[in-house]
């Protein structure tokens, strides 16, 4: 297996780890969440990006091992299974790998933002950030 897909997987990890949590199955079919935090955002789109380059029975797999990380959030074995399917998705397709190398922070970069002051928010990139006293978040 290339080098450049183990750390492209080790560095998706805790994005598709933050995705099932906040998604769980329907990552594969919701949106785009506001109430979603940009790191489960980002692991969503890379499970979509997956599940829709693979075959029927890729997403059946890719499906069945997010439905077991989903029921057993704290087993390790559950969320490897996550990244082996993705592992297994980008040896098969160059293009998709080059799809998730893109969607992913530039390796090693490092980022410092500091928010100050009451209600202040702080992102590198942010979508729709919603603030303030009776805020509603509708989606």
């Amino acid at each position: 297996m290339s080098t450049e897909i183990v750390q492209l997987v080790e560095q998706a990890g805790p994005y598709l780890s933050t995705a099932v949590s906040a998604y769980g199955v329907a990552v594969f079919s919701r949106a785009e969440s506001a109430a979603v935090d940009a790191t489960a955002n980002l692991g969503r789109r890379i499970l979509q990006a997956v599940w829709r380059r693979r075959g029927e029975q890729g997403r059946a797999e890719l499906e069945a091992a997010v439905q077991d990380a989903v029921e057993a959030p704290d087993d390790a074995d559950a969320a490897a299974a996550v990244r082996q399917q993705i592992k297994r998705a980008l040896r098969e397709d160059a293009e998709l790998l080059a799809e998730l190398a893109r969607l992913l922070p530039a390796s090693g970069e490092t980022v410092n933002v500091t928010a100050s002051g009451e209600r202040s928010i702080a992102a590198k990139t942010i979508t729709t950030a919603v603030t303030g006293d009776n805020t509603t978040i509708r989606p």
